[in-house]
């Protein structure tokens, strides 16, 4: 297959390159309107199977109207009035309460408002609506439509920020102008292309707006890392063989595989959120499962034919500096910075693995202690208008306003029900309740302490113990997302592990180097959950990186960043393990052949984690929280594993295995061997 791809390469390398400008600017002009259309929604962290989305589900049908207020304003008693008179005039909107609540100084008036289920389009109106009304202005449909608008903003930004960093990284790494031009052509056609497949699939499938700035980075760090892999190996072979035929299909025979397979390993690790009934994590899902293959796609079409264009003017527009030191990089050496430094951890291979590893579970240790929060208004930035009423709300209120309860009661009559529920401790207030069929009623209960809270869950649970009774909420959508991903997470862990054994089995023909890998992933990907957890759930850097913590994690990161690090460090192994194979089967005894896989990869792991990191990393300026913690966590997650478990812990357990290493049972052996003559 890559034998026949180089070929075509070589052949039609400017038909290529001009069919892949047409697919950029359809794709550009059709994918330009797709982070518009994707949306915010309460529902996008909501198992619909959950008694709490089943509740919020029946008592929004039965009565025409979503439970709890959609909108709420906080204001002085005259502004009060005057908003609730115009939330009046709306279409939209089914039931105003224009003194909800009383702050504790009689200062400030609570204004709530239900919005109708089988009303007008509210998404378009919401934004004009909140600017008219006076006081501060929240809820939670505002606070989706805010959310939508800063992910779009933030894009912009961090894009700003990422390119022009890229482009001169990119200078360093590639030694050369026209080097440096190709994984950012390359980035551009992937991260066309796959904005454009998003439109496509988001008016099947709603895809959450959360999946934008993942899938951005994504599609610019994999297609850069991928540049990088096949312009270094063709370097190599165009110093070997010259520029030609046979340079493009050693390079592809060789670095075109690497690629083929780590793009399949990121899309298999990403396809393991697909377990998880949230659309949050299926919209990361669909999103990682499209840009992976695409970045891959482009690396093996694009790349090539520019290559058979260039030939050796790939090295062109260069100081002569830096010509040398590509010339030096792409010819074998021995002497090389990397090659002694394998050799020195090989010296010592004991104690440097028992010290990373070490420093690796200590990293980890804070992760011992996460708490978690479910997504709110609080992941906003304050200068935010629904933020700013959520923090009023929560800190001028009395508390459990922002927590109420929605019951559904299955009754012919709910009074021994409401009776029961005055009873229970935590329990503040219970409004009257209303009828919505023979037997069922919709009955909202305000707790004594906040959502999300010990006290606020301990509740929920009391009153699911109740006969005939249905809870809804915040809180207890909390507690049933919280059970979902821990009901689901052993098959995602499960297919994540089956798959990279696979493939790092495939790639090697060994069962004992996909085993080693599994655990130096786990541990680096603990190392960065600690990190996390010491950063954001305590509160520090704040200042620096423009947050204030909730004090905990939100629910779904650990399971996000498990699967997409999961899948990069794969993505990772498989370009040091690859070229280790190859020295291998070469001939090279064990040692040798880790020191000369490091000499020709260390510099190219190195660059392509910092150029990722970059990519993604730039989205850990995003106002978003969980954006932010999410572009930091790849981050760090990818930055630990370039270069304590790539440097250290590789050719320290691969020396102290030895042959072992290569080892598998004789019926695996045959099958790879079978896999190879194909």
């Amino acid at each position: 297959m890559f034998g026949a791809l180089a070929d075509l390469s070589y052949r039609r390398p400017r038909g290529i390159a001009g069919a892949a400008l047409v697919v950029a600017i359809v794709a550009a002009v059709f994918g330009a309107s797709t982070p518009s259309r994707l949306q915010s929604s309460d529902n996008d962290f909501q198992d619909s199977t959950s008694e709490s989305f089943r509740t919020l589900d029946l008592l929004s049908r039965r009565s025409g109207v979503l439970p709890g207020p959609s909108l709420i304003v906080v204001a002085s008693p005259r502004e009060a009035s005057v908003a609730a008179a115009r939330l009046r005039r709306e279409p939209f909107v089914a039931v105003v309460r224009p003194r909800a609540a009383i702050s504790r100084d009689g200062r400030l008036v609570l204004v709530t408002a239900w919005f109708k289920t089988n009303g007008p389009a509210v998404a378009p109106s919401v934004h004009g609506l909140a600017r008219t009304l006076p006081g501060l202005v929240g809820g939670t449909t505002l606070a989706n439509e805010q959310v939508s608008r800063q992910s779009e903003r933030d894009l912009l930004h961090a894009e700003l920020i990422a390119f022009p960093l890229l482009l001169l990284l990119a200078f360093w790494v590639f030694r050369g102008v026209v080097a440096a031009l190709l994984p950012v052509v390359a980035g551009l056609l992937s991260l066309f292309a796959t904005l454009a497949l998003l439109r496509l699939v988001n008016d099947v499938q709603p895809i959450s707006v959360f999946a934008l700035n993942l899938v951005t980075g994504a599609a610019l760090g994999l297609a850069i890392d991928y540049s990088l892999l096949l312009v270094s190996r063709h370097r190599e072979e165009l110093a070997r063989r010259g520029p030609g035929r046979e340079a493009l299909h050693a390079t592809l025979a060789t670095a075109g595989r690497t690629v083929a397979f780590s793009a399949v390993t990121v899309a298999a690790a990403f396809a393991s959120l697909l377990v998880f009934p949230l659309p949050f994590l299926r919209s990361m899902a669909i999103g990682g499962m499209i840009v992976a293959p695409l970045a891959g796609i482009v690396s093996l079409t694009l790349l090539p034919a520019l290559l058979a264009l260039l030939g050796e003017r790939v090295n062109a527009l260069a100081p002569k500096s830096w010509q040398r030191a590509a010339k030096r990089a792409a010819r074998p050496d021995e002497r090389g910075g990397w090659y002694r430094f394998a050799h020195a951890v090989m010296r010592r291979p004991g104690r440097v693995a028992v010290a990373s590893s070490t420093l690796l579970v200590v990293l980890g240790l804070p992760f011992l202690g996460v708490r978690f929060i479910g997504v709110d208004a609080t992941v906003l930035p304050s200068s935010s208008s629904a933020r700013q009423a959520d923090d009023a709300l929560r800190t001028r209120f009395t508390p459990g306003l922002d927590a109420p309860l929605h019951l559904a009661v299955r009754a012919t009559s709910p009074k021994p029900v409401v009776a029961a529920i005055r009873r229970l401790p935590g329990v503040m207030a219970v409004a009257a309740p209303e009828r919505l069929g023979a037997r069922l009623w919709s009955v909202d209960v305000i707790p004594r302490a906040p959502a999300m809270t010990g006290r606020t869950k301990a509740l929920v649970r009391e009153v699911r113990r109740l006969p005939d009774v249905m809870v809804s909420g915040k809180t207890a959508w909390y507690l049933d997302t919280a059970a979902s991903l821990e009901r689901h997470l052993p098959y995602a862990l499960a297919l994540l592990a089956v798959s990279t054994f696979v493939l790092l089995f495939v790639v090697t023909g060994s069962v004992v180097l996909p085993l080693k890998a599994l655990v130096m992933n786990a541990l680096g990907l603990a190392a960065a959950f600690g990190i996390l957890v010491f950063v954001f759930q305590d509160g520090r850097l704040e200042g620096l990186l423009g947050y204030r913590s909730q004090g905990a994690l939100e629910l779904t990161q650990p399971v996000l960043l498990c699967a997409i690090a999961f899948g990069l460090a794969t993505d990772y192994g498989v370009f040091l393990l690859s070229r280790i194979k190859e020295a291998h089967d070469a001939g090279l005894p064990n040692r040798e052949a880790v020191a000369l896989g490091l000499e020709r990869t260390g510099r190219v792991v190195t660059a392509a984690a910092l150029l990722f990191c970059v990519a993604v990393g730039a989205f850990a300026t995003s106002s978003i929280l969980i954006v932010k913690e999410l572009g930091l966590g790849i981050a760090l997650a990818v930055a630990i594993d370039a270069s304590l478990v790539r440097a250290l812990l590789v050719p320290s357990l691969m020396a102290l295995l030895g042959d072992w290493n290569w080892w598998a049972p004789a019926p695996l052996r045959r099958f790879r061997r079978q896999m190879d003559d194909r």
